[in-house]
């Protein structure tokens, strides 16, 4: 990468590339939703695909010169399919946002009801924060947890607003819950109302593929989507995989769960998107053939391990944590019932020392979500690194440091210089 970065003409970008592969080999990436891509990823992202046009699906273009891309899509949606157990996989998507976007509109009109994660819960912006577009275009119902200590979700409050509402679409997932879902559960309550059920696995995609977690499919939800980044360690986008009956119709079918492939290809082109990116569907494709292999399920288990290994250390060092542990990657705590500091504080104390981590609101934060009372952590990317769970106690007794002396900056420099030693002994991918 240094020897194509030096012959770059631009050298304004490239001594920021540069710049950034320093910071990432340097510190420590806590946050949960980011990771590294192989080399062959890269390859792929950077490749000529850039330069080629696709709108349209496989064998049904709008532009002539298919024979390659359409080959890499099917790759795509083939190997997607195979490693979650799909009818069918949409790659187009170009995040996880636009992927929500297309599966809402694929099954729900203006108006209609869409019972949602309470967001300082755990829920993402693209469950309905208000403010957002989606907000505005669909009715949001909000499920939360019964008890924050243990992180159990009301299954009682679920089916009861579920009967009072009647939603269309029961929405399953999150971006800040460090527990797992009973899909059976969710099933069961869809089922009584007649609702579809989508599963928001963008943060445990990779877990689900690498066998870690439960696959929502294996309990009967009819959607799932999902970033293809996270924990599935592959380029920034989004993707949708359906149970149903895969047409080649263009005709607008009937919003009937057989035809969940169509009215979600539909939506997505030309719905939502023009021209898919198919230099990261290639990026996509690499991804899922890696996800395939043994060593990925090595990797899901390990950041499992990990995060327990770290959820263990911060409540022994002084840290509140919500629900008091995790079952998946994550870690969120209450820092401000720990020392009194904001999210934001302890996000910027450990900023200065390369410990990468995001503020994060708590359940019922009576803070502002600028300056929440929390911050969420992870460990995908540096178990991507190849760090154990021997290494979490450090990195805790790091961070309470960095915390301490926040207003130091001699002594915050002296811990950035002892991470920056500890990172360079795990290489990023290459």
């Amino acid at each position: 990468m240094d020897d194509v970065v030096a012959q770059m003409k631009d050298k304004e970008i490239a001594r920021l590339i540069v710049a950034e592969e320093k910071r990432q080999q340097n510190g420590l990436e806590l946050i949960p939703s980011e990771n590294y891509v192989s080399r062959d990823i890269q390859i792929a992202a950077g490749s000529v695909f850039t330069n080629k046009y696709s709108e349209g699906y496989p064998k049904k273009r709008y532009y002539g010169g298919q024979e390659n891309t359409d080959q890499v899509e099917q790759l795509a949606i083939d190997r997607a399919k195979a490693l979650f157990g799909a009818d069918h996989a949409n790659v187009q998507p170009h995040s996880g946002a636009l992927a929500n976007a297309a599966a809402f509109h694929a099954w729900c009109d203006y108006g209609d009801t869409i019972l949602a994660m309470e967001l300082s819960h755990g829920g993402h912006l693209t469950h309905g924060r208000p403010g957002t577009v989606l907000a505005e275009q669909f009715n949001y119902v909000r499920y939360g947890m019964k008890d924050v200590e243990t992180g159990e979700i009301d299954y009682q409050q679920l089916r009861s607003l579920a009967l009072k509402h009647k939603p269309k679409l029961v929405l399953a997932g999150f971006s800040s819950f460090p527990r797992e879902l009973d899909y059976a559960k969710f099933h069961e309550i869809a089922d009584e109302v007649g609702a579809l059920l989508v599963m928001d696995m963008a943060h445990i995609a990779g877990l689900i593929a690498g066998k870690a977690l439960k696959n929502p499919f294996d309990y009967g939800f009819h959607m799932m989507t999902t970033t293809t980044h996270k924990t599935l360690r592959g380029p920034r986008g989004g993707m949708i995989l359906t149970k149903g009956k895969v047409s080649s119709s263009w005709r607008a079918p009937e919003k009937t769960m057989e035809n969940l492939p169509t009215l979600v290809d539909r939506k997505v082109f030309p719905g939502l998107q023009g021209g898919p990116l198919e230099h990261i569907i290639a990026g996509k494709a690499i991804c899922f053939y890696e996800a395939a292999q043994p060593a990925f399920q090595l990797y899901a288990r390990q950041v499992l391990a990990n995060a327990q290994a770290l959820a263990k250390a911060m409540m022994q060092h002084g840290f509140k944590l919500v629900t008091n542990g995790t079952d998946n990657h994550m870690v969120v705590a209450d820092v401000y019932k720990s020392f009194g500091l904001t999210g934001r504080e302890v996000q910027d104390a450990l900023d200065k020392v390369g410990l990468n981590v995001n503020m994060n609101v708590i359940p019922d934060d009576p803070l502002a979500a600028t300056k929440p009372s929390g911050i969420r952590l992870g460990t995908p990317a540096i178990t991507t690194r190849g760090l154990k769970e021997s290494d979490m106690e450090q990195i805790v007794l790091w961070m309470q440091e960095a915390i301490e002396h926040r207003n130091d900056d001699a002594r915050l420099a002296q811990i950035c210089n002892t991470v920056q030693k500890f990172s360079q002994q795990f290489p990023l991918p290459s």
